[in-house]
């Protein structure tokens, strides 16, 4: 029974997360503030989903500095793939460990260092935008896990996209009298 709970929470996460994802004329952050509020269910499958999303890796804390935490990529017509590398340096005294970075919606997808890195070292973060069947003002989110403190790090990328207007449905033709 556990079993299927844990399952029917992972399949209603991931279907949250589509359509926000599917979501094609709107900004991801209005969108968001638009949708019903989904209410965390108070048991012990609840707790294993979200404790696995977020666990920042255990031991000593260290401290990360980016170059940059914010990119606009300006205007770019649908379909296209944005990229862009955001460098950042580990400022803290112990070796920084990444042990997670997720985009706001499947259309936004970082590459991250899997290994440590050391104190004064530097190391980048990619991250690739999927304008694919979006439209307009476009703003997401990437969230980086690592052991600092916090254990979060948001990245932001937006800019404008130049998508197609869904078409008007079609207008049937009447025959006309003669």
């Amino acid at each position: 029974m556990l079993k299927n709970v844990k399952l029917g929470l992972l399949a209603l996460a991931m279907g949250a997360t589509m359509v926000a994802c599917q979501n094609e004329g709107e900004n991801n952050s209005d969108a968001a503030a638009d949708a019903p509020a989904v209410q965390p269910v108070a048991n012990e499958a609840s707790s294993l989903v979200n404790d696995q999303a977020t666990a920042a890796p255990a031991g000593p804390t260290t401290s990360i500095t980016f170059e940059e935490s914010e990119f606009n990529f300006g205007t770019v017509d649908a379909g296209a793939i944005v990229e862009h590398t955001y460098a950042f340096t580990n400022t803290g005294s112990e070796p920084l460990v990444i042990s997670n970075a997720k985009g706001s919606c499947g259309c936004t997808v970082p590459d991250w260092p899997k290994e440590p890195v050391m104190p004064g070292q530097t190391g980048e973060i990619r991250v690739k935008f999927d304008s694919k069947n979006k439209n307009k003002a476009q703003k997401k989110k990437v969230t980086i896990t690592a052991n600092t403190e916090p254990a979060q790090t948001f990245l932001y990328i937006s800019g404008e996209v130049n998508g197609v207007d869904r078409p008007a449905p079609p207008v049937q033709a009447t025959p006309q009298a003669q």
